[in-house]
């Protein structure tokens, strides 16, 4: 077991190595920038599978801490000196906001339960896509602004590798975070609230630190993605955004970490090349009806997702070689 959890991490090592090599080896801006954006909607998947996977709580209103990222970063970026100091100081606020609004939202309506919980965040994401669209003084509402991002990122390959840095780091935290103790609970409130309830936990508190860490990490996610476009508006506070990272998390495997990184790179490179086909061929014009083909295929034939359903392969595999095959019974029926 010990052997098979470090080629794991040697593989994990590897692929991050090539990827940051990547952009040494290649001239392609293109390729940058989408990885990079992979790289920002692979954070926020990974947070939304801390509440989905782990968690069980289905939440309608995740874009809400990646836009109070966003526009912290944005606003902060706009309105002072554009530092590098200032990038990283506006993450850290805008995290200290989501964490704040997690625990406060999280304490209202997480004693709710399925639909009725998914309603009200819906709810709750709407206040917030309201607000930004009429404090138009700060915000300038749906037409949003343009900003300066730090010279030190006027290389595309610099954020680029900070991106990657924050992604590994994210992984690493969250798959400790899961693996501990307080994880184990979280799993065993997915599986079986009341009986968690009965062993003694306080089940509650556990799904409110799931949530806060989940809207830190969206936050993080989110600032990282104003900076990628140096613009910002309201529609990062869309139910679109929450619908992204609900799709990345199923189609790459919904409880598993590294699932919501491939879900994350299989919808944006399935956008991106149907949406470039679209330009030449009049067919793919409806590109969206195409997106929406391939995610029903995925559910289809991955209905564990693609890391769920290869893992569930390997594991049926495995029993199957432990029991060996079945043998008929050599007792003798005798009749009475």
């Amino acid at each position: 077991m010990r052997s098979k959890f470090q080629l794991n991490n040697v593989l994990l090592l590897v692929i991050v190595a090539a990827l940051a090599i990547f952009p040494f080896i290649s001239d392609s801006r293109t390729w940058t920038i989408l990885l990079t954006q992979i790289f920002i909607f692979s954070i926020l998947a990974m947070s939304y599978d801390i509440l989905l996977g782990y968690t069980g709580i289905v939440s309608f209103g995740h874009a809400m801490f990646f836009g109070m990222g966003a526009y912290t970063t944005a606003i902060l970026l706009h309105q002072f000196e554009a530092t590098l100091s200032m990038f990283f100081l506006s993450i850290i606020i805008g995290m200290i906001i989501a964490a704040v609004i997690s625990f406060l939202v999280g304490l209202l309506t997480l004693r709710l339960k399925s639909h009725f919980f998914a309603m009200l965040t819906l709810a709750v994401s709407g206040l917030f896509l309201v607000l930004a669209e009429k404090w138009r003084t700060l915000t300038h509402g749906n037409d949003g602004f343009t900003f300066r991002a730090p010279e030190f990122f006027k290389d595309r390959m610099m954020f680029y590798l900070l991106v990657l840095i924050c992604l590994v780091l994210v992984y690493f935290f969250l798959r400790r975070f899961v693996e501990s103790p307080l994880g184990r609970v979280l799993i065993a409130v997915r599986e079986n609230e009341q009986r968690t309830k009965s062993l003694g936990y306080q089940t509650l508190y556990y799904k409110v630190i799931a949530s806060v860490i989940a809207g830190i990490v969206a936050s993080l996610a989110g600032s990282l993605y104003a900076v990628s476009l140096r613009f910002v508006n309201t529609s990062v506070l869309t139910m679109d955004i929450t619908l992204d990272a609900l799709l990345m998390t199923i189609i790459g495997g919904v409880g598993t970490l590294i699932g919501p990184i491939i879900g994350a790179g299989v919808i944006e490179l399935a956008q991106h090349y149907l949406s470039g086909l679209a330009k030449e061929y009049p067919i793919f014009e409806r590109w969206i009806i195409f997106f929406g083909i391939i995610y029903i295929l995925a559910v289809i034939f991955f209905p564990r997702g693609i890391v769920g359903t290869i893992q569930y392969a390997f594991w049926k595999r495995k029993n199957k070689a432990i029991k060996g095959p079945i043998r008929p019974s050599r007792r003798k029926v005798v009749a009475k």
